[in-house]
Parts: structure tokens; C-alpha cells; sequence
């Protein structure tokens, strides 16, 4: 639909004479034809403005959504680079503590060498020119990673040579521990002395043993 120039002039008038606060939707159709005109631009106007600000805000929260995985992206990365950072430190760390697990077990008797070490401390006393009263095997004690096998031993002398039997123990190959300890006078009138302890030996238990059968072997 085109208009003249009179027309135009003629609806611009019945613009100007409108009374914007009579003006009721439902007496649309009667509305001059610029205020039409208007009416529905600002309708589309609107109705733009609703779709965008949809689009807007689907695309702001995807953005947001975004930002978020980025931070959680970085924070894995930097855990991650930092992980990677002392990883050849562990690696050492760890090189190392298997070398002293390696040596450790060296120092522990295997089920078949636990006579050769009785063996040993009836030596040492002997050689301390010692007399043995006992040197006898209690029953084992099965912990988590190992197998404790304690050990009786009474033996008598002078203070000197138990304190070098003593040391030559502590000194054995294999690992012996020492403990409750009592030293009493086996005379009222006279040097010798009578040693009691307790010594402990261990034994690694390796991954599938069985559970080591108790025994007693009095020397």
C-alpha cells in the first residue's frame, strides 16, 4: 500500500490528533494508519528483544558452563604437571626405600637357616668361655609381614665375658634383637653371673606362606 503525499499529510494530522489516553487495543482497527504502523513495529520491536535476550542468555550460560570446565581443566593440568614434577623424585624415593627393604631382608634368617643361628650364639657363648644353661626356641609369632621367632637363652660367667657374648649377638650377621634382660649372681660369694633373655629373631613372609609351624629345639 503507497500513499500520496496528501495522504500522507492527512494521516500525520490524524496522528497528531490522537489522544494517546483514549486509545484502547480493542478499537485497533479504527486507528489512523501511522499509529498502525507504529503500533506493529513496536510490536516486532519487542518481540526481537524477547527472542534475543532467549538466544543471550542460552549463549551466556553456555559461556559460563565453558568457564567452569576451563577451571576444572586447569586445576587437573596443574595437578597433573605437579605430579609429573616430583614424579623422578618418588621414583628415587622409592628406589631407594626398596634398597634398604632389599638389604633388611639380607639381615633375616630364612626358616632353614634358624638352627645355623642357634648354631651362631652357642658359638659366641662358648667362645666367651660361657657355660649354657639354655638356648631354646619359643613358638613362633606370625605378624603381617614377617614371622617373629623368639629365642630363650640362659647362660652364666663373669660380667665381662657376658657383656662381649652380649656384643658378638648384636654383631651376628643375621638380625637378633635383645630384651628383658636379667642378671643375678649365681653364687652369694663369688663373680659368676647368671644372664637370662629374651632374643628375637625375624623372617620375612614372603607372599603365599604358609603359616610356619611351631617348634621347640632346647639346646
Amino acid at each position: 500500500m503507497s500513499l500520496n503525499r496528501e495522504q500522507w499529510a492527512i494521516e500525520w494530522q490524524r496522528l497528531r490528533d490522537v489522544d494517546w489516553r483514549d486509545l484502547d487495543i480493542k478499537e485497533a482497527g479504527g486507528w489512523p494508519l501511522l499509529l498502525k504502523v507504529l503500533s506493529c513495529c513496536l510490536a516486532l520491536l519487542a518481540t526481537l528483544s524477547v527472542m534475543l535476550w532467549f538466544v543471550v542468555s542460552e549463549q551466556r550460560e553456555s559461556f559460563k558452563e565453558a568457564q567452569r570446565e576451563e577451571v576444572g581443566l586447569l586445576s587437573e593440568y596443574r595437578s597433573k604437571a605437579s605430579e609429573a614434577a616430583f614424579l623422578p623424585e618418588m621414583r628415587e624415593q622409592l628406589a631407594t626405600l626398596e634398597g634398604q627393604i632389599a638389604r633388611l631382608r639380607t639381615m633375616l634368617p630364612t626358616d632353614a637357616e634358624i638352627p645355623s643361628l642357634l648354631d651362631s650364639i652357642s658359638d659366641a657363648a662358648i667362645d666367651n668361655r660361657l657355660t649354657i644353661e639354655t638356648i631354646r626356641l619359643r613358638p613362633t609369632l606370625t605378624q603381617a609381614h614377617y614371622v617373629e621367632q623368639p629365642l630363650d637363652i640362659q647362660v652364666r660367667g663373669d660380667y665381662h665375658q657376658l657383656a662381649r657374648f652380649s656384643a658378638d649377638i648384636a654383631s651376628l650377621p643375621r638380625m637378633v634383637t635383645q630384651h628383658d634382660f636379667t642378671l643375678e649372681p649365681v653364687e652369694e660369694r663369688g663373680d659368676t653371673l647368671r644372664l637370662s633373655l629374651l632374643a628375637r629373631t625375624y623372617r620375612y613372609l614372603e607372599p603365599g606362606d604358609q603359616p610356619p609351624t611351631d617348634g621347640v629345639e632346647p639346646l
